[in-house]
């Protein structure tokens, strides 16, 4: 039987206990389903028969009478259980005093790399050079079994061959013998089946054709055989974590895999584009955009640039190049990429407006959350979203994580990114230290896995023209004739609605001379958005215009201590009193230059990065009202930057151009390719991402050249170490909902009250709404609200967090004291 009952348990091998009283799932049910799963992912990029054999052999250490053992204390307990866990922690003192003696995935990685590994001898016979691709396929299929519940383990550390010690490990404790003597004889005669020679030699030659393709570095060779790794182990994740999910609630089962109907997509962006008539040389500009946009859909799948100025219909053209694309190469799904929380729901909003609202659920999914835990419990896993919707929009920092942080979590969402549309918003966000990870992954995703990347910005940065020394290391495969922007020179010409007015000075302005420019403009143009740096700047001007202002003017913060709901909520009043022609004034962080959709009279700019500037720019005249309107440029007195190395490089390569350039011609691509090479070029040896020592991710995760050489195995990565040591920004950061309005603390309470056996739809469900309603925060003020006793957790057993009423503000957010008190802080 593959499906057990109660009584079963004591003489059938059991993967994932029933609480319920129904069935229990056997070990060769779950290994079967997750084999058939994880074989359908990895068909996307044509391993599919890899895929099947990490997923037949996963959980083979289940069949061991230890593990067993422990399934019967956790089914006698009735206790929280967390079948995925190799520790075999739970929450009684029974079925604890197990932890650390049970582990249930090396088994697998033993038996398949022996099944592998004895092929070898004979593959070297028939061709030498196959045989590091042989050797690369063995040890990344034993790697991903032994990994699945801890993340890629090392393959080398600096002072351990981690993999061959694993592979090593005694069957006293892996139990591999005792698994195969117990397993059931149908499933090891499937793995046998599929460990064949003709399973290696195929996927060999498979593997070092996609290779011998192109001209390739040593480095980059090296890191393309970690991407082949990590994809196949996030087909083994997720399939995994599907076929558990599916257990506990098989209603989901007809939901999975649907292919979404395309044509449907692409006639609804065609009939709402049909709407819009060109009044204005802007409308006429934006459709062009958007006219090329859909003829160059038809082309094939590659890296695509689309260089357009702010408020050039960015959004729509390449939504509209992204649906004809996915149709023409019947595609998976289209994925946003965007730099900040506070525009994935503007744009979701976008895309849900072409399609429709009635369709938009079944369509869109955004993710922009950190509200699922580091340390996963098994209802978090559960729950985890997988990006399985055929429109997903996330930030950089989603993806940078699912490319390269620890654990399983974002691991499982990795292989969605092959057969897909990717299109980066506001590409120049891309951190500094991360450009040689990312382009080496756009360039296999779009060379071996069949997906295309779309790189969308006002101001493109030269990810594809690096020095010539630093090549070697990843450059993205870009060729200019894929840029989708026709004549983009005449574009910026024919675009050009602001002024941009440099009014920086030795001395710097103080407090109260921007807030006499601040008045004069607003009595001129009614409206002005004022962009600074720092928080403690924003907090200081808000303050001293607050009693300045006239009566007639209403005055507005944001601030990322603000969740994105509370943003959304104050933004939709400040574009309707911009509509409306009323006097506005918001003082705003960095948090609303990039894609934000708002038309203010006049922007003044604190003195940043000119890509900054730009986009900053493209918050004023953005529908081209005046003729020409003013954007100020100007430096404070005391500004404190030092902390923040971003900004600071960026003022000393604007400061260059502001001397090299008219100010009429500051805003023009030829301006912005020189601040990139001052601010970019002059940074490159920053772009492998350095951890200490001069040693680099990119290393890491690469040749791997500073640890032990003496490994005979192709794969030398230490996957591990690099994930612990990545941080997509500068610090790690907490997350906590909070009781912005009652909905919010409706989710709060409902979260508090799940059952403790696991309604794993309403949590889902839950947490999906509650993103809205959370605050990302940084260590140090996460530190002092645990302290104030300011934080909760919705559970004894769970990582998600919920803020005290007392503790957020309706005009500035979460506060580090109770707002009652202290109205006016700003985080």
């Amino acid at each position: 039987m593959d499906d057990l009952s109660p009584s079963d348990l004591k003489t059938t091998y059991v993967a994932h206990p029933d609480f319920e009283g129904k069935q229990h799932q056997s070990v060769k049910a779950h290994l079967c389903a997750v084999s058939e799963l994880a074989g359908k992912l990895s068909k996307k990029v044509g391993f599919e028969k890899q895929g099947q054999l990490i997923g037949l052999m996963h959980d083979f250490g289940k069949y061991s009478s230890a593990f067993q053992n422990y399934m019967q204390l956790i089914v006698a307990e009735q206790t929280g259980y967390n079948p995925d866990n190799d520790e075999g922690s739970a929450e009684t003192t029974t079925s604890k005093s197990l932890k650390g003696k049970i582990d249930h995935s090396s088994a697998g990685a033993q038996w398949v790399f022996k099944a592998l590994g004895s092929q070898l001898g004979k593959l070297q016979q028939q061709e030498q050079t196959l045989v590091p691709y042989g050797l690369a396929i063995t040890q990344a299929l034993s790697m991903c079994i032994a990994s699945h519940h801890s993340g890629l383990i090392d393959s080398l550390s600096e002072n351990e061959n981690v993999f061959a010690n694993r592979i090593k490990k005694s069957d006293e404790l892996t139990h591999e013998n005792e698994c195969i003597k117990n397993a059931d004889p149908e499933l090891l005669s499937q793995a046998q089946s599929l460990a064949s020679f003709e399973f290696i030699l195929e996927g060999s030659q498979q593997l070092k054709g996609m290779f011998d393709k192109f001209d390739i570095s040593a480095i980059e060779h090296d890191y393309y055989l970690g991407m082949f790794t990590k994809i196949l182990f996030s087909c083994l994740i997720d399939a995994d974590r599907i076929d558990s999910a599916d257990f506990e609630q098989s209603c989901n089962k007809p939901e999975r895999f649907k292919k979404p109907d395309w044509a449907f997509a692409c006639d609804k962006v065609e009939t709402f584009i049909a709407h819009f008539k060109p009044i204005n040389p802007i409308d006429h500009m934006r459709a062009e955009i958007s006219v090329n946009c859909f003829q160059r859909a038809q082309d094939e799948t590659g890296i695509y640039s689309l260089t357009v100025p702010t408020g050039g219909g960015k959004t729509y053209a390449s939504l509209r190049f992204a649906l004809h694309h996915a149709q023409k190469h019947n595609l998976d799904r289209i994925i946003y990429i965007i730099p900040f929380t506070s525009i994935i729901e503007q744009n979701a909003n976008a895309i849900r407006g072409v399609l429709d609202e009635v369709n938009a659920d079944d369509w869109v999914l955004e993710h922009h959350s950190s509200l699922e835990p580091e340390q996963q419990t098994w209802r978090s896993k559960l729950a985890c979203e997988n990006w399985d919707k055929p429109i997903v929009l996330t930030t950089i920092v989603q993806f940078l994580e699912s490319m390269f942080a620890s654990g399983t979590r974002g691991s499982r969402r990795m292989h969605q990114l092959s057969n897909a549309v990717l299109v980066f918003d506001e590409i120049q966000t891309l951190p500094i230290r991360c450009v040689h990870l990312f382009n080496n992954t756009i360039n296999y995703l779009t060379r071996f896995c069949n997906t295309t990347a779309l790189m969308c910005t006002a101001t493109q940065p030269l990810l594809n023209q690096l020095p010539e020394q630093i090549q070697p290391f990843g450059e993205l495969q870009l060729p200019l004739e894929n840029e989708l922007t026709p004549n983009i020179d005449k574009l910026y010409q024919q675009l050009e609605r602001v002024s941009l007015k440099n009014l920086t000075k030795k001395e710097g302005w103080n407090e109260n001379e921007i807030a006499e420019l601040v008045q004069q403009q607003l009595s001129e143009v009614k409206s002005c958005l004022v962009i600074v740096n720092t928080k403690v700047w924003a907090k200081t001007l808000f303050q001293a215009l607050q009693s300045k202002v006239t009566d007639e003017t209403k005055i507005f913060h944001l601030s990322t201590g603000m969740c994105s709901a509370h943003r959304k909520q104050i933004l939709d009043e400040v574009r309707a009193r911009l509509a409306s022609g009323q006097f506005t004034l918001c003082i705003s962080t960095q948090l609303i230059e990039a894609g934000v959709d708002v038309d203010f009279g006049c922007v003044i700019r604190f003195v940043a990065g000119l890509d900054s500037i730009a986009q900053a720019a493209g918050r004023c005249n953005r529908n081209g009202k005046q003729q020409k309107a003013n954007v100020f440029v100007l430096n404070p007195a005391q500004e404190n930057v030092g902390m923040l190395h971003d900004i600071k490089t960026g003022i000393a390569a604007t400061t260059r151009i502001f001397t090299e350039f008219a100010e009429k011609d500051l805003l023009k691509p030829e301006a912005m390719n020189r601040y990139f090479q001052y601010y970019f070029y002059e940074r490159h040896k920053e772009m492998s991402y350095t951890v200490k020592h001069d040693q680099t991710l990119l290393n890491l995760l690469s040749c791997n050249l500073r640890n032990i050489n003496n490994t005979p195995f192709t794969l030398k990565q230490s996957f591990m170490t690099a994930a612990k040591q990545f941080k997509a920004i500068d610090a790690p950061v907490h997350s906590v909902i909070v009781p912005f309005n009652e909905e919010a603390k409706s989710i709060i309470t409902q979260l508090c009250a799940l059952d403790k056996r696991f309604d794993a739809v309403s949590y889902r469900s839950l947490l999906k709404g509650a993103q809205k309603y959370s605050v990302n925060i940084f260590p140090n003020v996460w530190q002092k609200l645990i302290e104030q006793q300011a934080v909760y957790p919705i559970a004894q057993d769970e990582a998600v967090f919920y803020l005290s009423d007392e503790f957020y503000s309706q005009d500035f957010g979460l506060s580090l004291e109770v707002t009652s008190t202290q109205q006016d802080l700003i985080f």
